[in-house]
């Protein structure tokens, strides 16, 4: 199985509408966007790992729901899809309980769990919850170590391990439903991530601008064959948002934003994927449908399904 060939985001739970009288309808809005992705020929489902919106989403104190806990729930009323985190901020969790909160989630969902894990950089957040943030060596150091610890008991190992930023003495994930979880990490520097996505991880999700992704492709070419890697083996996605509607044009997305957005009918954005993403090398699409302001609309998950899913195979 692909880990992500066509994957659905969903990172915001405003839905066109803002207070209190709102929150008992914002989960089974969650879920209907889940279910059509399932129905529908998605392969996976993502949430972020943010406790706070993110800017160019939302405000920091718009309504986000905490990752696990309501994957769990997705896992519950869905039946194919993968499901996981763009991606788990390291920063937040140890990484003992982030290896406990990925098997559950996986015998949750009958094995359907994807490991999506990153340094973490939202420094809001870090601040103003009490997480320490420190430099981004730091952050990609105390990830290095948590791989050490997550990797092996993902795998029924017993780690011990005493670094600068854990210790664990014999730790342990039972139960387990299987011996691998699809691993994904997010990023695009040349010099730390891709090297780290090469050596350990079954998926990179490239964080570039649509200008951008032939290189990084190169790279990550590179960089795996430098370690006796097959390339093919590391699968590549980018994250995509689309404005769906007819009459939309391309042309009205900010130019902040036309490096990782596509507009129009369903047949258009199926074309600018094809152009932008896939034609410069990278293996599949994981979207992003903007509902802040109009809303959910149902259908439109499902006809992005069915219009990108014979462009990225099965």
């Amino acid at each position: 199985m692909h880990v992500t060939r066509l994957g659905l985001q969903i990172n915001n739970f405003s839905y066109g509408a803002s207070g209190q009288g709102d929150v008992a309808d914002l989960f089974p809005t969650v879920v209907a966007q889940a279910q059509e992705a399932d129905a529908s020929g998605f392969d996976s489902v993502f949430v972020m790992d943010h406790f706070y919106q993110l800017p160019g989403i939302g405000t920091p104190d718009q309504p986000m729901l905490e990752a696990y806990t309501a994957l769990g729930a997705l896992a519950s009323v869905t039946e194919h899809v993968q499901l996981g985190t763009l991606v788990t901020g390291n920063t937040y969790r140890n990484p003992t309980l982030l290896a406990k909160n990925i098997t559950t989630l996986d015998v949750i969902s009958q094995g359907r769990a994807i490991l999506g894990i990153g340094t973490g950089w939202f420094e809001l957040e870090h601040d103003q919850l009490g997480y320490e943030f420190g430099t981004f060596t730091d952050r990609f150091d105390k990830l290095g170590e948590a791989l050490q610890i997550i990797l092996p008991m993902l795998k029924g190992e017993r780690p011990t391990f005493s670094g600068k930023y854990y210790r664990v003495e014999e730790a342990m994930a039972n139960p387990r439903f299987r011996d691998h979880i699809p691993l994904m990490i997010g990023g695009s520097g040349e010099k730390k991530t891709i090297p780290l996505a090469a050596q350990h991880f079954d998926h990179l999700n490239v964080i570039a601008g649509f200008d951008e992704l032939a290189k990084k492709v190169e790279v990550v070419k590179q960089r795996c064959e430098a370690i006796d890697r097959d390339p093919a083996t590391l699968e590549t996605s980018m994250l995509v948002g689309a404005v769906v509607g007819e009459g939309i044009s391309p042309d009205l997305i900010p130019d902040d934003f036309k490096q990782r957005m596509v507009a129009g009918s369903v047949e258009q954005i199926a074309e600018q994927i094809q152009t932008k993403v896939l034609d410069a090398g990278i293996d599949g699409v994981i979207l992003f449908v903007p509902t802040q302001t109009v809303g959910y609309q149902p259908g439109q998950i499902s006809a992005l399904g069915e219009a990108l899913k014979p462009l990225v195979g099965g």
